[in-house]
């Protein structure tokens, strides 16, 4: 072994702490610190990994021991008692073979397997009495660490890997300031008020049951009915764009997936193939194969491109039971998914109106805040990418030109484009300033070769049209789910499932209550009642619940005076309206889409 040196902050940390690459080391080290404390606590509990990850930091644990939010106490003690001893951070060099000696004398199997994934030298990073097989990325002292929080416990196979056995994964957060962990920590409860599973539950908009499979979603009528607005608004938009409306199958041969080369970069996340008639067929994971079979039924000419083709086509694909979250992550669900075939000096101008697009979305539905990335390949890993070099040079080239023309500020991100082409990601920043990947629009110079599509160019030549993939929701479900947390359930009027309640103070306004609900109807509002034998006390309390913008109240003298009462959903009353004037209100409301009530 060689001689340790210490781990130390760089001068760029400790003039910058609470830069990425700083906080990436404070809760590296925080793990370390963890896995002391449980080993501590459980002796024979086995470790594995413990990396930083995005606001926190997370160890994976093999123990017989099943850990528990009360454990998580007592783990944040023993970490507070390490932390206060201020114990150096050291790393040491180490042969291979000395590093394999050390963790089977501690019968550490997890490290011993990632051992025998790596060549040459390895590094062991030590405080107090923990070492542990690591990179490195850490403080220099354990003082360093004193503002952190552990957070949940859950499931997670070793290595990803549903095959492998089951661990237990501790996560939690840690700062560089006080005041930054309590605006986290605060963040994360109003976040777990806004879970679209609760308000989803609560607000009877969906289910996920386990009689039908996991990942798998069923919309109630009050969901349908907030699906259904957004649908209608989408084809609307995507006709006056310029698109036309097409409709693929859920199931298709597999040899089709082989000819997109899904069924080689794509194999793991598809559902297993079926057998009919002795052909092997695959729930489709992609609706881009549909599409491009359309335009191949007939020889294209130059004059008719670009054509773009859009479908609300819903998709499959296999997420690891232990993947699958409600809404965000499912294992079918309905794409907004486009395609456009264009000849290449075509596609920078195709690119901006996908982009300008994905903006009018946004505006739309209230989200006043996006991050744009440049997905691009990694050279280095060619034989993950179909294409070469100089496709994928031109392809990033048009998606970077494009972003710079519209002088739209964007991050370039290494290694993350699709295997078939580059593409932009625009990130929805919702209301407590949570970064969503919904819109997506991707270059695809590689699909059409591979089916050999073309069109006939102006001189009469034979060419192969670009394609450009574009999502704009992401998916129904996903964006249906960033809406309801972004919102916490309160929907702007044009998009709540129940945008008017009528309530009666007793049986005597029933009759009046009942007409003025069927006149809403009629112009076309979703109207429910109450003209139960329930006091108004324990109505109004209901309808807070379900979080409805407005309630009409009709008691004894708005029915003599020909008026109405509302309570608005932020509990405002006005009192004394006259029914014209509610109208007019809820259509002004409507019309702009307005994120704010316009009765007064």
């Amino acid at each position: 072994m060689t001689e340790k040196s210490q781990a130390g902050q760089s001068d760029f940390e400790e003039r910058n702490p609470t830069s990425k690459r700083s906080l990436d080391a404070i809760r590296h080290s925080c793990a370390h610190v963890m896995a002391q404390a449980v080993q501590e606590i459980w002796p024979g509990t086995k470790i594995s990994i413990g990396p930083p990850i995005d606001n926190g930091f997370y160890y994976d644990f093999d123990s017989e021991h099943r850990f528990t939010d009360e454990d998580l106490v007592k783990i944040e003690a023993r970490m507070t008692e390490i932390i206060l001893g201020k114990h150096d951070f050291s790393i040491e060099e180490v042969s291979k073979e000395d590093s394999m000696a050390y963790w089977k004398k501690r019968d550490e199997p997890y490290k011993i397997e990632l051992l025998e994934g790596i060549e040459g030298k390895v590094t062991h990073c030590s405080h107090d009495s923990f070492i542990d097989l690591c990179r490195g990325g850490h403080v220099d002292n354990t003082k360093r660490l004193r503002h952190f929080k552990l957070l949940s416990v859950a499931g997670a196979y070793w290595r990803g890997d549903e095959k492998n056995k089951m661990l237990q994964r501790i996560y939690g957060t840690a700062w560089s300031e006080k005041k930054h962990l309590k605006e986290h920590l605060a963040k994360l409860e109003e976040a777990k008020k806004r879970d679209h599973r609760k308000i989803g539950q609560d607000m009877d908009l969906f289910s996920i049951q386990e009689e039908g499979g996991p990942g798998l979603v069923f919309w109630h009528p009050k969901g349908g009915r907030i699906r259904t607005l957004i649908e209608d608004w989408l084809r609307n938009e995507l006709i006056a764009r310029g698109y036309d409306i097409v409709y693929t199958p859920h199931v298709m041969k597999r040899e089709l997936w082989h000819t997109s080369g899904h069924a080689d970069f794509y194999s793991d996340s598809m559902f297993r193939p079926m057998k009919i008639d002795n052909v092997e067929y695959q729930l489709k994971p992609m609706n881009c194969p549909g599409h491009i079979l359309i335009y191949k039924n007939s020889l294209r000419s130059y004059r008719d491109l670009p054509l773009r083709y859009a479908e609300l086509g819903t998709v499959y694909r296999y997420e690891k039971s232990g993947t699958v979250h409600g809404l965000m992550r499912v294992r079918g669900f309905t794409q907004d998914d486009a395609h456009i075939f264009c000849m290449p000096e075509q596609v920078e101008k195709e690119v901006e109106d996908c982009v300008n697009f994905a903006k009018a979305v946004l505006d739309s539905f209230g989200f006043s805040e996006f991050k744009v990335e440049l997905s691009t390949w990694d050279a280095a890993k060619s034989e993950n990418y179909a294409g070469s070099a100089d496709q994928w040079e031109k392809a990033e080239g048009a998606l970077e030109n494009t972003l710079k023309h519209m002088e739209i500020p964007y991050t370039r991100i290494e290694g993350e484009a699709a295997f078939y082409g580059p593409k932009i990601d625009i990130k929805m920043v919702d209301a407590i300033g949570r970064d969503w990947q919904l819109t997506t629009v991707q270059f695809d110079f590689n699909l059409p070769k591979r089916f050999g599509i073309e069109y006939v160019a102006a001189d009469g030549s034979r060419q192969a049209p670009l394609m450009v993939h574009r999502a704009l929701l992401g998916s129904v479900e996903r964006f249906f789910g960033v809406l309801i947390e972004h919102y916490a359930g309160k929907f702007p009027l044009w998009l709540a499932p129940v945008q008017v309640k009528v309530l009666t103070i007793n049986e005597a306004q029933s009759e009046p209550a009942r007409a003025l609900a069927a006149e809403l109807k009629g112009k076309g509002y979703r109207v429910d009642i109450d003209d139960t034998n329930e006091n108004l006390k324990k109505k109004i309390k209901k309808a807070v619940l379900e979080k409805i913008p407005y309630c009409v109240i009709l008691g004894p003298k708005d029915v003599e005076s020909k008026t109405v009462s509302i309570r608005r959903r932020d509990s405002k009353q006005i009192n004394g309206i006259a029914p014209e004037i509610l109208f007019a209100k809820l259509e002004e409301e409507v019309r702009s889409k307005a994120l704010q009530p316009c009765l007064e």
